[in-house]
């Protein structure tokens, strides 16, 4: 145990240990009542396997999308190359400005599409559990789009990264 800090507060020690842990890099959009578009960015997209085909990602319930996503039937889960890194900032900040560039369109299932993700799958809410302030989103996979390979954009330590370059 000599190799390791010892953090008593377990917001830290989280908070700790997940900067020390790379992770994928996706947006999630989805369409409100009115067809209005809808979106975030997320670290926390996973596969639950393909038997059937599952996703699940993760949601703080305070955030813009929020009430949205609750009531969304589907959403559209974008993976990201490092040439989205613009896309990944611009989804993760103000959200009435999300959507002002022309760089997306609506495509199956109503929902918005970034042309420019290396892939998007279009997806059924399956379930949402709520846990204390956040939730996580499990969701059928119906189809996907596959577009270009690039190297993945990854966060890790607070920053934008492609595997074996700084991003930001």
């Amino acid at each position: 145990m000599t190799n390791f800090e010892v953090i008593t507060d377990s917001t830290e020690a989280l908070r700790a240990s997940f900067r020390l842990h790379a992770s994928g890099v996706s947006v999630i959009t989805m369409v409100d009542e009115s067809g209005k578009p809808a979106g975030f960015t997320a670290t926390s997209m996973t596969s639950l396997g393909a038997n059937p085909p599952l996703a699940s990602f993760n949601v703080a319930s305070g955030s813009s999308s929020w009430p949205v996503l609750c009531k969304a039937k589907h959403v559209a889960i974008h993976t990201l190359g490092d040439r989205n890194l613009e896309l990944a900032q611009r989804m993760a900040a103000d959200h009435t400005l999300r959507f002002a560039k022309d760089d997306w369109s609506f495509g199956p299932q109503g929902l918005p599409i970034f042309e420019a993700a290396t892939s998007v799958m279009i997806c059924e809410v399956r379930e949402i559990h709520n846990v204390e302030n956040n939730a996580v989103v499990i969701v059928n996979v119906l189809e996907g789009l596959v577009g270009e390979t690039a190297p993945a954009l990854l966060y890790y330590q607070r920053h934008y990264m492609s595997p074996g370059k700084s991003l930001n």
